[in-house]
Formats: C-alpha cells, sequence, structure tokens
C-alpha cells in the first residue's frame, strides 16, 4: 500500500468534505500538523468540526481555519490565546464544546479503541456536566462522555518510516496520538522520513497500521508563542 504522497494537497485529495469532524493534532504550537491546516483551509471545505486541545492562535493552526471561517464547531479544551476565536465564540457565531484536557484526551483514545463511551468524575457538579447522564458508582456521582469518531485525522510526526510507523517529540506527543488513532483516515505529516526497519521498535509511538498517508513537511520554522526574555546583563 502506498503511503507517501507528494505533499499536502494530493494526501487530503478524495477525503475532505464540507461538514466532516477533523481530530487535529497538536499542543500550543508544538505538533502542529501545519501543512495539513493549510491544504485543508485552501481546499475550501465549510462547516468543518475541530476535535483539537486548542484553536491554535491567530493565524496559526487552526486559526488559519477560523479566519476563513471554514469552522463551525470546535471541541477543545484551551483556547485562550486566540483573540478571532473569542470574537466569533461572543457574535455567535461559532459553537464551542468545551471539554477537560484530560477527557479530550481520553475520548479521542476512546475512539480510536472503539469505546462509545465511559464514565468520568471530571466535570461532575459543574457547566461540563450539563445535559449528560449520571451514574453512581461506589456511591459517587460520574458523568458519561463520548468517544470521539473523527471522520479524518491530521497529525504531524517527528520521524516516520515508509509503512507508517511514528515516532512523535516530547509534548508534540500529547494529543498527537490519540488523534492519530480516532480518525477513519490518519493522514501525517513528518518532519524526517527513515528507511523501513531503522526505527527501533522500542521507540515507536504508534504502529504504521494506524496511518493511511503521509508527506514529509520539511522544512519547518520552530514558533514560538510567547517570547520572554530579560535584559543582558552589563560585563
Amino acid at each position: 500500500m502506498k503511503k507517501l504522497y507528494p505533499d499536502a494537497a494530493a494526501a487530503l485529495e478524495g477525503v475532505l468534505h464540507d461538514g466532516m469532524l477533523i481530530a487535529s493534532g497538536g499542543f500550543g504550537l508544538c505538533g502542529l500538523p501545519e501543512r495539513l491546516l493549510d491544504a485543508v483551509r485552501d481546499s475550501g471545505v465549510k462547516d468543518l468540526v475541530f476535535a483539537s486541545n486548542n484553536a491554535g492562535i491567530d493565524n496559526e493552526g487552526i486559526g488559519k481555519l477560523l479566519r476563513t471561517h471554514q469552522v463551525r464547531k470546535m471541541i477543545a479544551s484551551y483556547v485562550g490565546e486566540n483573540k478571532e476565536f473569542e470574537r466569533q465564540f461572543l457574535a455567535g457565531e461559532l459553537e464551542v464544546e468545551f471539554c477537560p484536557q484530560g477527557t479530550l484526551a481520553e475520548r479521542m483514545r476512546a475512539g480510536g479503541a472503539g469505546i462509545p463511551g465511559f464514565y468520568t468524575k471530571t466535570g461532575v457538579g459543574t457547566l461540563v456536566a450539563e445535559g449528560k447522564e449520571v451514574k453512581q458508582f461506589d456511591g459517587e456521582d460520574y458523568i458519561l462522555e463520548r468517544g470521539i469518531f473523527a471522520d479524518l485525522s491530521i497529525v504531524k510526526a517527528w520521524k516516520a518510516d515508509e509503512t507508517g510507523n511514528l515516532v512523535f517529540r516530547k509534548t508534540a506527543r500529547n494529543f498527537n496520538l490519540p488523534a492519530a488513532t480516532c480518525g477513519k483516515i490518519c493522514v501525517v505529516e513528518v518532519e524526517e522520513l527513515v528507511p523501513t526497519g531503522s526505527l527501533d521498535p522500542d521507540s515507536i509511538h504508534l504502529p504504521g497500521v494506524y496511518v493511511q498517508r503521509m508527506i514529509v513537511g520539511a522544512p519547518y520554522d520552530k514558533k514560538i508563542e510567547f517570547v520572554t526574555t530579560r535584559e543582558r546583563e552589563d560585563a
């Protein structure tokens, strides 16, 4: 099975459609599938639902698609750095489903494991629990959370071999891994492609069976969300 495609547009050809649910990896600006997000934006698809830890920042990550009004709904944990997100939400232009960070990761993992729902204490007695089934276990209340089954997963990996075995790097592993598993189709962009057999099996974070399509997106600019510096001390 051929998995490597020449660019992001080719890798997403025949996959995108209006109204689809996309699970997107990344944590802050770490591990964002930048090339794939650009290709989604350039395709013109609309009414999209994104499940992602955050919505990027203005003009970065999913923030680019918010600017073009291609996103109908966000399922997210942290969105505090995106002014356009805030404007659209307050204006009633964007539907938002806030989800605790660990719960969101588990909803993706559950979807990837074929689990339609699970009970958790996180969010009990808060707005998060509104409209959700509550069940008692050992005298404690738990709320039912649904697994996420996405139409498409887009993620970024550090290294991949030609069969799609993936290695993520540090913080980028947080949400790229569960996001990759919960889509009907998983498309990956990687920084480096290595020959099959050159990755230590014990170092592989995601087996290639989850990956249908790949591109090499390098080179990348390492973006910094907040630059904090101090004045240089006098010599």
